[in-house]
C-alpha cells in the first residue's frame, strides 16, 4: 500500500488541557471536512492494485500478468511531475466558481468517478490491456486528488489543529481503504447471490464504488476555500502560470539536491517500503492460490489486517518518540522485513482462517510500524516551507516506485520459486535499504535533520 501524505509534523502545545477539550478538538468542522476528505482518498487505491487483482485472478489470469499489473500505479510514482500544475494552473470554470483548491479536487474527483466507471465496463479475461488502460486512469485521477487533498489539509487547519487533522485523515483513509477492498468483496459477492454472472457482479460492485466518491465530492462542495489559498492566488495574481510553475517546480527540486547525501537519502527512501512492496503485490494472488475464499480474504485479510495497522500505527508513533529517528528507522526496517516469514509459515499450513489471521496480523502490525515512522522521515526532509507540497508529492513518489516498478517483477519471482521461498525473498529485499541506513547514519544525516516528533 502506499502511506498518507502529510506535509510537516504539527509542533506540539505544551498548555496543559483537559481531556474533553483534547476531544473536541476532532469535532471541529474543519477537521470533520479533513476527515471525509481522508476516505475520499483512501478509496480508490485498492480500485486499480488489490481488489482489482482478486477480480483478475478470478478471471483466470495468469501470475505473470497479474505481477505485472503493479505497473499502473505509475502515476503515484510520477504524481510529483504535475504538482506544480496543481498549485499554479486554474481548472476552467471549476476554479471560478469554488476556489483555487476546491475546483481543482471537485475536478478530480469527477475524473475519477468517471475513470472507475470505465473500469467497470472492462473484463479481465477477455481485454486486460483495457482493463490496464482503466486502472490507469483511476490511478491518474487518484493521485491528483492526493495532491489536492494535501495542500487542502495543511492550507485549513491551523496548527493546533494540525494533529487532530491528520489524525482524522489517516483514520479515514483506512476505513476508505477497507471499503474499497473488504466492503467491495462482500458487495460483489452479494451480487453474484443474486444470481447474475461474476463479471456482472464485479462490474455492478465497482459502480458502487464510482458513486463513494460522491462523499468527498459532497464534502468539497460543503467546504469553504483555506484563508492561505485565497492569499496565495491574490499574491500571485501578477504572475503568469508559467512563471508560478516553473518557480515551484525549480525551487523544490534544486534546493533538495544541494543538500549533504541527497542522492543517497533519494534512494533510501526509494528503497525503505520495498520489502513490503513486494510482498503486498502478491499477497491477494497467495491468499486466493492456498483456497481461501473471497470472503475470507475480506473478512480476515482487510478486516483483521485493518485492526492491526491502526494498532501498529500506536506502536510505531510510541518507537518514534521513545527512540531517535535512525532507531527508529532500524527497528522498523526490521520488523517489517521479518514479518514476511509468517507468510512462509502459513504457505505449509494451507487453508487455516487462524494461521491467516496471525500472518496477516504479524504484517500489517509491523508494516503500520514502518510507515509512521517513514512518514516522519519524509516530514523531516521537507524543511523549506516554500516548496514542502512539491517537495513531499516528489519523496511519496519516489516511495511509490519500489511499489510500482521494483515489485513488477514479484509474479515472476513467486511463479519460479513457489509461495515460501518468494516470502523468504521478500525478506531479504530488504537489506538493501538497511545497509543504506547504516551509511546514512555513520554520515550524520539524521542528526543535521534535528529532532523529530510524530
Amino acid at each position: 500500500m502506499t502511506a498518507p501524505d502529510a506535509t510537516s509534523p504539527a509542533r506540539p502545545d505544551t498548555t496543559p488541557t483537559s481531556w474533553r477539550d483534547s476531544l473536541a478538538v476532532y469535532l471541529q468542522p474543519r477537521v470533520l471536512i479533513v476527515l471525509f476528505l481522508g476516505f475520499s482518498s483512501g478509496l480508490p487505491l485498492a480500485l486499480s492494485g488489490s481488489t482489482l487483482l482478486v477480480w483478475m485472478r478470478e478471471s483466470g489470469v495468469d501470475l505473470k500478468t497479474i505481477g505485472l499489473f503493479a505497473l499502473v500505479g505509475t502515476p503515484y510514482t510520477l504524481k510529483f511531475l504535475w504538482a506544480p500544475l496543481v498549485d499554479a494552473m486554474h481548472v476552467p470554470l471549476f476554479t471560478r466558481a469554488f476556489g483555487r483548491r476546491r475546483g481543482w479536487l471537485l475536478f478530480s474527483q469527477l475524473l475519477l468517478i468517471a475513470a472507475i466507471l470505465l473500469l467497470a465496463l472492462t473484463d479481465p479475461a477477455r481485454s486486460p490491456f483495457y482493463v490496464a488502460l482503466g486502472a490507469l486512469l483511476v490511478a491518474t485521477a487518484s493521485s491528483t486528488q492526493d495532491i489536492v487533498v494535501d495542500a487542502f489539509r495543511v492550507e485549513s487547519l491551523p496548527e493546533s489543529e494540525q494533529a487532530a487533522g491528520m489524525a482524522s485523515y489517516v483514520a479515514a483513509y483506512r476505513i476508505g481503504m477497507l471499503v474499497s477492498t473488504a466492503g467491495a468483496l462482500f458487495i460483489v459477492s452479494g451480487f453474484e447471490s443474486t444470481g447474475i454472472t461474476r463479471t456482472s457482479a464485479w462490474m455492478w460492485g465497482y459502480v458502487v464504488m464510482a458513486a463513494m466518491v460522491l462523499i468527498g465530492t459532497i464534502t468539497a462542495l460543503v467546504a469553504t476555500e483555506p484563508e492561505q489559498s485565497v492569499r496565495a492566488e491574490a499574491a500571485t495574481q501578477t504572475q503568469t502560470a508559467f512563471a508560478r510553475v516553473l518557480h515551484a517546480a525549480i525551487g523544490a527540486f534544486s534546493e533538495f539536491l544541494t543538500r549533504k547525501d541527497a542522492l543517497a537519502a533519494l534512494a533510501f527512501v526509494v528503497l525503505f517500503k520495498f520489502t513490503d512492496a513486494f510482498s503486498g503485490t502478491m499477497t491477494a494472488p497467495f491468499v486466493i492460490d492456498l483456497g481461501f475464499s473471497r470472503n475470507d480474504y475480506a473478512a480476515i485479510v482487510k478486516g483483521v489486517g485493518l485492526a492491526a495497522t491502526l494498532i501498529g500505527g500506536f506502536a510505531g508513533g510510541f518507537v518514534a518518540r521513545r527512540y531517535s529517528l535512525a532507531s527508529s528507522l532500524w527497528i522498523g526496517g526490521v520488523v517489517q522485513a521479518l514479518a514476511n516469514l509468517s507468510f512462509s509459515w502459513l504457505a505449509f499450513v494451507g487453508t487455516s482462517q487462524w494461521a491467516l489471521a496471525f500472518a496477516i496480523t504479524c504484517e500489517n502490525f509491523t508494516s503500520a510500524i514502518g510507515t509512521v515512522i517513514f512518514v516522519a522521515y519524509l516530514s523531516a526532509l521537507c524543511q523549506n516551507p516554500l516548496h514542502t507540497a512539491t517537495q513531499y508529492a516528489l519523496l511519496t513518489a519516489l516511495a511509490a516506485v519500489g511499489r510500482t516498478y521494483l515489485s513488477s517483477g514479484a509474479g515472476f519471482v513467486a511463479d519460479t520459486t513457489g509461495w515460501p521461498l518468494f516470502f523468504v525473498i521478500c525478506m531479504l529485499v530488504a537489506i538493501p535499504s538497511l545497509v543504506l541506513l547504516a551509511w546514512l547514519q555513520k554520515r550524520g544525516h539524521f542528526d543535521a535533520l534535528g529532532p523529530v516528533r510524530v
